[in-house]
């Protein structure tokens, strides 16, 4: 009866044994589930980041300057304002340091032109890369238009679609012009700007811009062309403009600029027709109160 006794209780032992391992194993696996969510997320993440270090291989113009956070994870500088400078690994705040060993990597790479997509052909190491594009001739242009700081950019056809639907520009076809430059209110007259004018010619298009400016303290109107392309190309290519009256003219000759100087830069360097403003008047007749300019000019190719 003793045996019988002690091995009901060591039978009892075991199935409390087995059961408290059964509950165990089941705790943990629903422990293990719940640790397993938060890892996949966590990998999901790191992905995340892992993909903004496998960005040195694509041609778009990411910095490589990585920024790591505390814990060790790199983000690249892009991402980085992306996240709101919160790791995506950890969420600890990165810091603006930089990550030498990954930017040793990054030099030893060869990278793709920014504008790749565009034409460019070429391929750099990285600070190569980064200083041919500012001089790339793929690079979009930016919008001609003097009468407001227009901000679009575009290669030359998406320019022309641009000018013609939002700034509504004169747009003629031809190598000759011939335009009458009117102000009759005296309050205009000191600050005139006229709509900018568009020709078509040798299959390239050229800006007439027309305006009031200032040389030193002398109030004076400024014509000039600028050539809608590379300043190599606006080479092959010169210009005059006359304007005159009272049987007296002024004269110009000179190459067109290219539109990757901006309006500013050649309006403020004078490269153009100069007519100082008591003169335009003068040529305007009457009471030179009212402004009447006639401006002709051709274009050309040199050959």
């Amino acid at each position: 009866m003793k045996r019988k006794k002690e091995s009901r209780v060591e039978e009892k032992g075991n199935r409390e044994r087995k059961e408290g391992r059964r509950k165990r194993r089941k705790k943990g696996k629903k422990k293990k589930q719940k640790n397993g969510k938060g890892k996949k997320k966590g990998r999901a993440m790191e992905g995340t980041d892992h993909d903004a270090r496998l960005r040195w291989n694509r041609i778009a113009g990411i910095p490589f300057l990585e920024k790591p956070c505390p814990n060790g994870h790199t983000l690249c500088s892009k991402c980085k304002s992306r996240v709101n400078n919160r790791c995506p690994s950890c969420r600890h705040e990165i810091n603006n340091i930089r990550c030498l060993a990954l930017e040793k990597i990054a030099q030893s790479l060869d990278f793709p032109c920014s504008y790749q997509s565009q034409g460019c052909h070429e391929i750099f190491p990285y600070h190569d890369r980064l200083r041919h594009e500012h001089q790339c001739k793929f690079r979009p242009y930016n919008c001609p238009y003097a009468g407001s700081e227009c901000s679009v950019t575009g290669d030359i056809s998406t320019l022309m679609v641009h000018l013609t639907n939002d700034h509504k520009v004169d747009l003629h076809v031809g190598c000759t012009f011939n335009h009458r430059y009117v102000k009759s209110n005296p309050l205009e007259v000191q600050n005139a700007t006229w709509m900018l004018t568009v020709f078509s010619c040798f299959d390239k298009h050229f800006c007439l811009h027309f305006e009031a400016s200032q040389l030193g303290n002398e109030p004076v109107y400024m014509a000039f062309l600028q050539f809608m392309g590379e300043e190599d190309e606006a080479k092959d290519f010169s210009y005059d403009l006359e304007v005159g009256g009272n049987r007296r003219k002024l004269t110009w000759q000179g190459i067109p600029r290219s539109i990757r100087d901006s309006h500013r830069r050649v309006r403020d360097s004078h490269d153009g027709l100069l007519i100082p403003r008591n003169l335009a008047l003068f040529f305007s007749g009457g009471d030179q109160q009212e402004l009447k300019l006639r401006v002709m000019g051709r274009i050309w190719k040199e050959t």
